[in-house]
Order: structure tokens, then C-alpha cells, then sequence
């Protein structure tokens, strides 16, 4: 999966969900995905209430269970910047 692929998967689930109250980046080696408060979701590299840095690798395997996201947060593989509980919303997204 493209970072353009995750963008818009993102997106369709934020359309029907609305937006998280707070805005969310996900930061990888390929590219920004913004979630902004209201749900709108764009490749913007803007700050963020909370950030989540990982490589897409990492996340594409969180994403598909091979890799437990508690498991990558201990080994370094995300890490997160900001508030924390909009951090807690992130699974909802994906």
C-alpha cells in the first residue's frame, strides 16, 4: 500500500466517522497523512495535536496484524508526540 492508498482509506473512514475533535498526523519515511479535527484528511505536512511517527512498513504490518502496535511502541517503531488520547482514536481510522 502507497502512502496515496492509506490517504484514501483514511479518508472514506473519516467521512463516515466525522472528525476526531483533534487533528492526527501520521508521519512515515513515504509521506504525511493530516487528519484535521473535522475529518478532512490531506497529505499536508502541518503540526498536529498529536503525531504518530513510524515507517509505512511498520505501520502497513500493524495495520494487518502482523505486528501488535503495543509491541511496536515498546521497540521504538512508534512513537507518539502530543496528545496521547488522540492517539487512542487512530485504530477507529484504520
Amino acid at each position: 500500500m502507497t502512502i496515496a492508498e492509506l490517504t484514501e482509506k483514511i479518508a472514506k473512514v473519516a467521512a463516515q466517522k466525522g472528525g476526531l475533535g483533534k487533528s492526527l498526523k501520521i508521519a512515515t519515511d513515504a509521506g504525511c497523512v493530516l487528519v484535521s479535527a473535522d475529518g478532512k484528511v490531506s497529505n499536508d505536512d502541518l503540526p498536529a495535536d498529536c503525531t504518530v511517527s513510524v515507517k509505512l512498513s511498520d505501520l502497513l504490518d500493524v495495520m494487518s496484524g502482523k505486528l501488535n502496535p503495543m509491541t511496536a511502541m515498546m521497540f521504538g517503531k512508534v512513537k507518539i508526540s502530543g496528545d496521547m488520547s488522540v492517539a487512542m482514536n487512530l485504530q477507529s481510522l484504520l
